[in-house]
């Protein structure tokens, strides 16, 4: 799923990732679903993947309410979901919304982060 922001370059690095996994940790934690996988730093993405996407076809399936509640929180916007599914028919629903949460956590990691060194490096003197 391209988009403007490229993450490529920081799907490899360590301490983002688990950054990203806390964030989805947190954000899934406060609807009372836990996520939890192996952290094998070799197949991280696959086991996140796996997850989240048991997690989205239960609330699918069980509870969209809690799923509309959980998107919102994270920031992935009807719009955004229903344009993934359209240019991606090739996957299940669950799937394209597991992919745009990684996504959208993973965004808001690095943003976060340079944020956080900007300010930090371009405060006025006093």
């Amino acid at each position: 799923m391209n988009e403007p922001f490229d993450i490529e370059p920081f799907k490899n690095e360590h301490e983002v990732i688990r950054l990203t996994i806390n964030q989805i940790k947190k954000d899934f934690g406060m609807f009372g679903l836990d996520v939890d996988f192996p952290l094998d730093m070799d197949m991280v993405y696959h086991d996140l993947f796996r997850e989240l996407d048991y997690h989205v076809s239960g609330l699918l399936t069980g509870n969209v309410q809690k799923l509309s509640a959980l998107l919102y929180q994270i920031d992935l916007n009807e719009k955004t979901i229903l344009k993934a599914w359209e240019d991606h028919p090739e996957f299940t629903h669950a799937q394209v919304i597991a992919e745009l949460v990684i996504y959208r956590e993973l965004k808001k990691v690095l943003f976060r982060n340079y944020y956080k060194h900007y300010k930090l490096k371009n405060l006025p003197e006093e």
